[in-house]
C-alpha cells in the first residue's frame, strides 16, 4: 500500500467516527497509534540487543498483545480497554524508573483517544499493523515518508501549521550553522521537531563510535509547549533512533524567569522558528527584564535566544517575520543589543508563501553569533524558481534551491563574499542612523507594482474618463474659435 493510499485509508475510517472532528484530531489519533505500534518494534529489538532490558508496560498493554491479531478484540470491548485501562496505565508511566517508560508517560501525558466506534478502530489498528514493520529498514524510511505526509497535512490544517517548518528551511539553517558533535543544540520552540531532527541526521554522519549516539542522545535539546506537536516530535525522535527523547520536553520556554538560567544552562547553537503573531497569556512577560517586555511571543523567545547562548561560540539561525526588521519598541531594544553585543552577520529574506497555507507573511532567517559587535550585515533574498510566482503544496520550497546561498556563503569564515543581484550588504553604522530598522530592500531590484485589478480598471475609467473630458474641451474650443472666425 502506497504511502498515501495508507494515510487515506486511515483517514477515510476516521471520518465516520463521530468523536474524531476535523484533521488535527485525525492527525493526533493516528500518531499516537502510530507510536505505540513504533515503540512496539523498538522494544523487541531492545530485548535482543540489551541483556537485561525489560519493558516498563505490563504485557497485555503492549501493542503486539493487543493489536497485533486482525482477529482480536474489538467494538465496545476494544473501546472500553482503550479508555478505561490502556490510556491511564500509560499516563502513569511518567514517573517509571525506566527511561523509556518516562518518553511513553511523556507521550501520553496529554494524548487522548478521540474514537467513539471501537470496531472502527480496530480497523485502523488493523491497517497500521499489516502495512507497516518498523524493524524492516525498508518499511523504516516509509515511515519517515508517511510523516512527512502526516506532517504536511497538519501544515494544511489550519492554524497547527504553526508548528511545522518546511525541511528545505530546516535543512539549509542545520546545514549553515553546522553543530558539532559534542556541542548543545537548542530548539526552544520545537514544534514536531524538525530542526531537532536535522540535527541528528546531520551529528550522526560525524559518529564514529557508539558511544557518540549517546552523546547526540543527550545534546540535541527540544521544548514543545503543546501536547499535539509535542506528542509528533517524540515520535520524530523514535523514528531518528534516539531511543530515550526525554530531552524533549514538553513545557513552555517562556515561563522560566530568565534571571534563573545559570552559566551551565548556555547552548552553543539554537536552531528556531518560534511562533509569531501570538500573544502570551498575562504575567509570562514578567519572566522578563523590564527592557523585553512585552507580550508578543516572538520577542519573547528573541531575548530568550540571544541570553542562552555562549559567549564567543555561541550562534543561531532563527526565523522572524518582515514585522520584526521594521518594528520598533522592544523590538529596537532587541535589535540595537544584536548589533552591539552580537554578529548579525547575514539575513536571508525568503518570498511570500513559504509557511502557506498556515502564513502569507514574508519571513527571514536570521544568522548571528555572540560576542559581537556587527560591523556589516549582509542581506540575500531568495528568489523564486524560475516561472514560479508562489510556492504551493504541489510546489513547495526545495532544499537544491539554497545552493545559491550556499554558493554565496564562503564557508564558515564567510570570506570572499560578493555582492550581486541577490546580495548586498549594510554597515551596522547605516542600520543604526535609520532608527535599527532592518527592512532593507535589495538595491538591484526595480520594484515591479502589482496593484488590484479592480483598482486598477478604476484607475483605467478615471484616465478614460479625463482624457474624453480634455477631448471634449479641445473640441469646444476649436468649434468657437473656427465660429468666431467667419
Amino acid at each position: 500500500m502506497s504511502i498515501n493510499t495508507l494515510v487515506k485509508s486511515v483517514q477515510d475510517i476516521m471520518r465516520k467516527d463521530t468523536g474524531v472532528d476535523g484533521d488535527a484530531q485525525r492527525i493526533s489519533q493516528l500518531v499516537w497509534m502510530l507510536f505505540l505500534k513504533i515503540f512496539d518494534d523498538k522494544e523487541q529489538e531492545w530485548e535482543l540487543t540489551y541483556e537485561d532490558y525489560k519493558s516498563p508496560l505490563q504485557s497485555r498493554h503492549r501493542w503486539s498483545n493487543w493489536a497485533k491479531n486482525p482477529e482480536g478484540i474489538t467494538g465496545e470491548e476494544l473501546s472500553d480497554f482503550i479508555n478505561n485501562e490502556l490510556f491511564p496505565a500509560l499516563k502513569k508511566l511518567t514517573n517509571s524508573q525506566v527511561p523509556q517508560g518516562r518518553v511513553v508517560g511523556l507521550v501520553f501525558e496529554d494524548a487522548y483517544n478521540y474514537m467513539k466506534s471501537g470496531t472502527l478502530l480496530r480497523q485502523v489498528v488493523n491497517i497500521i499493523e499489516a502495512d507497516i514493520d518498523f524493524n524492516s529498514s525498508q518499511d523504516r524510511h516509509l515511515f519517515n515518508d508517511i510523516y512527512e505526509k502526516i506532517l504536511a497535512d497538519l501544515q494544511s490544517a489550519g492554524n497547527a501549521g504553526e508548528y511545522y517548518t518546511p525541511r528545505a528551511v530546516t535543512r539549509f539553517m542545520v546545514d549553515i550553522l553546522n553543530p558539532r558533535l559534542g556541542e548543545i543544540v537548542l530548539d526552544p520552540a520545537c514544534g514536531t521537531g524538525g530542526f531537532l531532527t536535522g540535527t541528528i541526521d546531520h551529528l550522526k554522519a560525524q559518529a564514529k563510535a557508539p558511544e557518540d549516539n549517546v552523546t547526540i542522545q543527550d545534546t540535541v535539546r527540544g521544548i514543545e509547549k503543546k501536547p499535539l506537536p509535542h506528542l509528533l516530535a517524540m515520535t520524530n525522535m523514535l523514528l531518528h533512533g534516539i531511543d530515550v527523547p526525554t530531552n524533549v520536553r514538553h513545557d513552555n520556554t517562556l515561563s522560566r524567569p530568565l534571571r534563573d538560567y545559570v552559566p551551565e544552562d548556555r547552548v552553543d547553537v539554537i536552531l528556531a522558528n518560534p511562533p509569531f503573531g501570538g500573544i502570551e497569556e498575562n504575567g509570562i512577560e514578567s519572566n522578563f527584564p523590564k527592557k523585553y517586555q512585552t507580550r508578543e511571543t516572538a520577542d519573547l523567545f528573541m531575548g530568550l535566544i540571544m541570553h542562552l547562548l555562549k559567549h564567543g561560540t555561541g550562534r543561531a539561525g532563527v526565523v522572524l517575520p518582515d514585522g520584526f526588521l521594521f518594528g520598533e519598541g522592544v523590538k529596537t531594544t532587541l535589535k540595537k543589543e544584536l548589533l552591539d553585543d552580537f554578529n548579525l552577520h547575514t539575513i536571508v529574506r525568503l518570498p511570500k508563501g513559504v509557511f502557506s497555507p498556515y502564513t502569507g507573511i514574508n519571513t527571514n532567517i536570521l544568522f548571528f553569533e555572540k560576542g559581537g559587535p556587527t560591523e556589516d550585515i549582509w542581506f540575500f533574498e531568495h528568489p523564486y524558481p524560475e516561472g514560479y510566482k508562489s510556492y504551493s503544496r504541489s510546489k513547495p520550497l526545495t532544499l537544491a534551491e539554497f545552493d545559491r546561498e550556499k554558493a554565496w556563503w564562503g564557508g564558515l569564515e564567510r570570506a570572499g563574499r560578493e555582492v550581486n543581484e541577490y546580495a548586498w550588504k549594510v554597515s551596522a553604522a547605516d542600520i543604526a542612523a535609520r532608527g535599527h530598522n532592518l527592512d532593507i530592500k535589495n538595491p538591484h531590484k526595480v520594484d515591479v507594482v502589482h496593484a488590484d485589478p479592480n483598482e486598477l480598471m478604476e484607475e483605467y475609467a478615471e484616465l478614460t474618463r479625463q482624457v474624453q473630458a480634455a477631448q471634449n474641451a479641445l473640441k469646444q474650443e476649436l468649434v468657437a474659435a473656427l465660429g468666431g472666425g467667419h
